[in-house]
């Protein structure tokens, strides 16, 4: 038997669970920089770098939010991460005016956001 919880609820554990999703890629981002600034990494490791910070992102948004909801916590983990996506993409479409990359790096990009936020879904 599946409880009842006000909408109102519901809206809120998407909204803290993608704070606290961005506010660990605004960290990790950060702590990128400062390697490459020191360590003058290369092109091939920053991009390996910021692909595991949207795993890490998500899947801890989706642990987070799985907790909250208890019930189907893959999908809310899902949810989150294709949320996580398209927050990502509104902001790249609001500050380039344009996609960078092409199709397959878009696409890859969802998958891993999503199966992240899914991923911590069910590890919650």
């Amino acid at each position: 038997m599946e409880r009842k919880i006000p909408k109102d609820s519901r809206v809120m554990w998407v909204l803290k669970s993608l704070l606290v999703s961005y506010v660990i890629t605004g960290i990790l981002l950060l702590l990128l920089a400062v390697a490459l600034y020191k360590l003058e990494l290369n092109e091939k490791a920053v991009s390996a770098a910021i692909t595991a910070i949207y795993i890490i992102a998500t899947l801890l948004g989706g642990i987070i939010i799985g907790k909250l909801a208890r019930v189907r916590r893959y999908l809310w983990g899902l949810g989150l991460g294709i949320g996580y996506f398209a927050l990502l993409l509104l902001i790249t479409l609001g500050v380039y005016r344009t996609l960078n990359g092409d199709a397959v790096n878009l696409v890859t990009t969802f998958i891993l956001c999503a199966g992240g936020g899914m991923a911590g879904g069910m590890l919650s």
